[in-house]
């Protein structure tokens, strides 16, 4: 019997324990992302290290599919009252949340409310222009953002005579370097990712020219694109003229190029600086990496190229308890260290100037030449009211129209002139839709 109420006051400590426990439970911040394959392992990597640093609040992070799909799935789970605390948006909707103000939580005024440090000033002007508000506030948090880059096989150029260790710095001398690359028996001499973003938007910027009017739309919802110009068709009838000897081949939309180049097929890809730790995983040659190509006979040009990739948008009606995670989640992935670490795990460039400082400080870039190349790039030169970046409603959908027309052109199916006309016209009344459906006109 004494051994009986001997266990009578733990029986009651592990029941006060029991009812206690409650109070001391893990906040779950639900993180829906469009990273896959090493970017993805490398985001866990983000959460988990959040995780461990702290013991308040667990970051759950969940891989929802493309950023298509992810920005889908979020809008649906908003109706259902299910939407997580966090979704990665990329930069080409910013104009698109923007318009949902009441399902986001513009993240100055998270920071503020949960009085967290945030200073736009230590972001790279680069990036913080492209999503704040007239103002200058921050309405989503930067995350990875990248800018395309020229890749090209050092093994390949080597055995086709061409200088392992000089990228080609001109659209002419890329074209007479993937010649000698088919010449020599490649499949084919360059490919691409993102057509659009690389070789109209990022193309514009590169060359100051407007894509659209309006300060690129940042002036106003009535913006009209006007990528239709000289260069721009141009340069797609000059891709269209290579695509038919495969000194140029097509390979498809968003990444789907990537592949071709990590097994040898293409000689030379352009894409985001953000497909690095990707090329270099799962590439079997050395590596060589350079700037975009320029039309040397456009004046100004280069200019300074625009970022892509995406934030993290923060969405309303979730407990408060999780706004304050979110919030110094957010403030952990500013620091310095973290940073460096994914600037120089990924690619993607450094959000913040300490970032960029401590990488440099570290040796990074003496150890790995062409690191630093998307840095150079975007901050080239002073940016531009063309080459900021623009802020255009619907530009998923306009993407896709640019995307399509550029397809036919390649194929043959309409000259280059045509092709951009039509991209125009379709996506211009894709934005007036989206003006007359805006709750600020």
């Amino acid at each position: 019997m004494k051994s009986v109420n001997k266990l009578v006051p733990l029986a009651a400590a592990a029941a006060a324990l029991a009812f206690a426990s409650p109070a001391f439970a893990t906040t779950e911040i639900m993180w829906w992302h469009a990273m896959s394959g090493q970017l993805g392992r490398e985001v866990e990597k983000l959460a988990a290290d959040f995780n461990a640093s702290q013991s308040e609040y667990r970051v759950v992070a969940s891989y929802k599919g493309n950023y298509t799909e992810t920005v889908t799935a979020a809008i649906f789970a908003f109706r259902s009252r299910s939407q997580p605390a966090i979704v990665q948006v990329n930069e080409i909707a910013t104009a698109t949340m923007m318009a949902a103000k009441g399902a986001i939580y513009p993240v100055f005024e998270l920071m503020r409310d949960e009085q967290e440090p945030f200073r736009p000033a230590a972001y790279l002007p680069a990036v913080t222009g492209y999503y704040g508000d007239i103002s200058g506030n921050l309405l989503s948090f930067p995350f990875n953002a990248s800018t395309p880059i020229v890749y090209y096989n050092k093994k390949m150029f080597r055995d086709a005579g061409l200088d392992p260790e000089a990228a080609p710095k001109t659209w002419p001398e890329l074209g007479a370097a993937a010649k000698k690359l088919r010449d020599r028996g490649a499949a084919c001499g360059f490919t691409t990712s993102w057509p659009s973003w690389i070789h109209v938007e990022n193309l514009s910027a590169f060359h100051n020219l407007p894509l659209a009017t309006k300060d690129n739309g940042f002036g106003g919802l009535d913006a009209v694109l006007v990528f239709n110009n000289a260069t721009v068709v141009r340069h797609v009838a000059q891709l269209a003229e290579w695509q038919s000897s495969k000194i140029f081949d097509y390979s498809g939309r968003a990444q789907s190029a990537e592949p071709r180049f990590q097994n040898g097929e293409c000689g030379i890809f352009i894409g985001s600086s953000g497909t690095r730790a990707d090329i270099k995983a799962n590439s079997k040659f050395d590596v060589g990496y350079g700037m975009i190509p320029y039309w040397p006979d456009v004046a100004g040009a280069p200019q300074n190229t625009i970022i892509g990739g995406a934030t993290l948008w923060v969405l309303r009606d979730r407990p408060k308890a999780e706004y304050k995670g979110v919030a110094k989640f957010f403030s952990f992935l500013s620091k310095p260290e973290v940073q460096a670490a994914w600037h120089q795990n990924t690619g993607y460039l450094p959000i913040t100037r300490a970032a960029f400082d401590l990488t440099r400080a570290q040796g990074f870039y003496d150890r790995n030449p062409g690191a630093s190349i998307s840095i150079e790039q975007i901050t080239l030169k002073p940016p531009t009211a063309n080459s900021r970046g623009f802020r255009l409603g619907s530009f998923v959908l306009v993407r896709d129209v640019v995307d399509d027309e550029l397809e036919q052109a390649f194929a043959g199916k309409k000259s280059a002139q045509a092709a951009m006309d039509s991209a125009v016209e379709r996506g211009n009344r894709l934005l007036r839709q989206f003006e007359r459906a805006s709750p600020d006109r």
